[in-house]
């Protein structure tokens, strides 16, 4: 967030009643954890993840989790359980945060993975486990010719530069003979009902996001972002999700010797502004019925 005093911070927001959750979406470094945290120390609750890189145990500071002692604040849950190759899909996280909105304490569910946030609170469809020599056959296609074995009214409806969504897609059809699109016609009721929550979405001005973005990566060298992925270079399998974090592959590339540091820095920044542009649209597309929050101005 924009250095706000705290009065100026709770004047933009809505009433926070002790008896709903929270919901804070928003583009990657525009600050949603840092009010996640003052939200839960000040009116109380249990800070939960909705961001899908931040559930890898093995990321801490290349995927900008929560820190040690911002951790010791406040409960943090669903942060860093996952392991590298473990699969993770909404499917899990949804199963996972379900038991949580019963708890002892108010949720405050924080992140910028949209389909978290609309499994949540518009349903999603049981559909079927991906068997895994789909999947296998699926890694080893490029992106033109899943889009090709996906039907239209399913495209229309996902972001087709979002290799994971698209894969998702065809996967779907290849295996269960069905449109993911059929699929989702027959979802059912969601678990919590977006009036019974306060949901808040940041919606901040492109270039002061595009500042924190550069500078947050800057930090994230500073803090060990490199020595985390030399950590994991062993390991390293482009094809798992966890290795698709942004930043990952970059930085591999440079302790490859393929890559300067400095082009890394610029690759990484530029995939993050590029990710921020789709959470943006993909957040004004379909939060409407959100809070809108812009701490930039």
């Amino acid at each position: 967030m924009a250095n706000n005093d705290s009065s100026q911070i709770w004047n933009r927001l809505p009433p926070i009643p002790n008896d709903k959750p929270v919901l804070i979406a928003g583009p990657t470094a525009s600050g949603k954890s840092a009010l996640a945290l003052q939200i839960a120390e000040t009116f109380g609750g249990v800070i939960v993840n909705a961001d899908a890189s931040q559930v890898y145990e093995c990321w801490r500071v290349i995927s900008a989790r929560p820190s040690v002692e911002e951790e010791a604040r406040a409960q943090h849950l669903l942060y860093g359980h996952i392991a590298y190759d473990q699969e993770y899909s909404t499917g899990h996280w949804l199963r996972e945060v379900t038991p949580l909105l019963t708890g002892d304490q108010r949720p405050i569910i924080v992140g910028g993975t949209g389909l978290y946030f609309s499994a949540l609170t518009e349903g999603m469809a049981d559909i079927p486990a991906t068997p895994p020599e789909v999947r296998a056959e699926a890694d080893k296609l490029d992106l033109t010719t899943l889009i090709a074995g996906v039907d239209t009214q399913t495209l229309e409806r996902i972001d087709t530069q979002n290799r994971a969504r698209v894969q998702r897609a065809w996967e779907v059809q290849q295996a269960t003979g069905r449109s993911l699109s059929d699929w989702q016609a027959e979802t059912p009721p969601p678990i919590l009902d977006l009036a019974d929550t306060i949901p808040i979405v940041f919606d901040a001005d492109k270039q002061w996001l595009v500042d924190r973005i550069t500078h947050r990566f800057d930090q994230m060298l500073d803090d060990g972002a490199l020595q985390e992925v030399d950590a994991m270079r062993d390991r390293y399998d482009p094809s798992l999700p966890a290795f698709k974090a942004i930043g990952v592959p970059e930085l591999i590339a440079y302790l490859d010797g393929h890559l300067s540091l400095d082009a890394a820095k610029e690759r990484a920044t530029i995939a993050t502004r590029q990710f921020a542009k789709r959470q943006r649209t993909w957040f004004r597309a379909r939060m409407k019925k959100w809070n809108p929050i812009d701490f930039s101005k």
